[in-house]
């Protein structure tokens, strides 16, 4: 393996010369889809299609205060309709206090693999409460539990999860993660980043790389978005 950084003294480190990018592929305005979902969709099947890639579906979510305080973390991508792009979460935690309070986001989904990058800037939408009930019941027991036991992004004592996940599974009567019934929680659901903003970046040797972006044109539906697609300068 090539050396990645240096040390030259015990506070520094340097990160060396990266590799070069490579995509066979050439993306522009004028092969690009009009639509940047389709475009995403095409590329997502690519990636999860591909058996050197892994979990396709992680994304950074990046969302900020009122007053414009970022924060960002790892989360992933459940679905991408004709709106946008789906992720669930609980509703009380840090990301969804400050969805409440600004409800804009950016998305960046990174395949390392195959050179390829996708961001997002968009406004944000809870999902109905069938879309919540009906992802929350498809995942498994354990993870449904889960979401009952955690009070995520709040401050934790040493052993106290485990307690709450106990607690709960005996008040739902679930014994060693068997099936069972766990409702949805009033607390649990969905977001949905709806895109004003899309580019599409494509590693290329020289860090010379291609990058279109999609901007909704102003006046635009969220059911029938128009789209004005540029090259941007690498």
């Amino acid at each position: 393996m090539d050396k990645v950084i240096e040390q030259p003294s015990p506070d520094k480190l340097k990160v060396l010369p990266h590799h070069q990018y490579v995509t066979k592929d050439h993306l522009t305005p004028s092969n690009a889809p009009s639509d940047p979902l389709d475009q995403f969709r095409s590329w997502f099947k690519e990636v999860v299609e591909a058996d050197h890639i892994s979990e396709a579906e992680v994304m950074t979510l990046s969302t900020a205060t009122s007053n414009g305080i970022p924060s960002a973390r790892m989360v992933l991508l459940k679905q991408v309709d004709s709106r946008g792009f789906v992720f669930y979460t609980n509703y009380t935690s840090r990301k969804s206090k400050e969805l409440a309070e600004n409800p804009h986001a950016a998305l960046t989904f990174y395949w390392r693999e195959i050179h390829r990058s996708v961001r997002v800037v968009g406004r944000v939408e809870k999902v109905t409460r069938e879309e919540s009930e009906e992802y929350f019941q498809s995942r498994p027991v354990g993870s449904r539990l889960g979401a009952w036991a955690s009070k995520q992004s709040t401050i934790i004592g040493e052993g106290e999860l485990v307690e709450r996940l106990q607690k709960v599974s005996e008040r739902f009567g679930i014994e060693d993660d068997k099936e069972g019934s766990v409702p949805t929680p009033e607390f649990w659901g969905g977001f949905r980043v709806i895109p004003d903003e899309v580019e599409f970046w494509s590693g290329k040797p020289s860090r010379l790389h291609d990058r279109i972006r999609y901007l909704r044109k102003e006046g635009s539906s969220d059911e029938h978005p128009t789209w004005k697609i540029e090259r941007l300068s690498p």
